[in-house]
């Protein structure tokens, strides 16, 4: 559309118009720039979660063997007069945390994602649509 009392064919209306759309071009690209730096750091943030992650299974294991020590402990202590009820109990309460723990992992599974992918992808078709002659 061109400027008021200006023409189609008058330069300065093509030339306003083309520096527009040049800067909406280069701020396209300014910004999708942005948030793959801004993606790059979260994917660095889930290396270092996943690190901590391990770390933490590292710790599961030797809190496990810390948890069968004591399990082996209260069955000993308790052999002579309810060693059953003692192993029923343990065999329940470590299962039951277990499906707990399992129940509570999936659901956090489910809700990631990679993120800003969507908005990567609608920030690039915003930046072709800007650059499109």
């Amino acid at each position: 559309m061109p400027l008021p009392g200006a023409s189609a064919s008058d330069p300065r209306s093509r030339g306003l118009f083309a520096s527009l759309r040049r800067f909406g071009s280069t701020f396209a690209a300014v910004l999708h720039s942005r948030v793959e730096l801004l993606a790059l750091e979260f994917e660095r943030e889930r290396v270092r979660v996943t690190r901590l992650l391990l770390l933490g299974i590292a710790a599961y294991f030797f809190l496990s063997l810390g948890a069968f020590t004591a399990t082996a402990f209260i069955i000993v202590l308790f052999w002579d007069s309810q060693r059953l009820i003692a192993i029923g109990f343990l065999t329940f309460v470590y299962i039951a945390i277990g499906i707990g723990i399992i129940l509570y992992a999936k659901r956090e599974a489910d809700r990631a994602a990679r993120p800003f992918s969507s908005t990567l992808a609608e920030l690039r078709k915003d930046r072709d649509e800007l650059t499109r002659p």
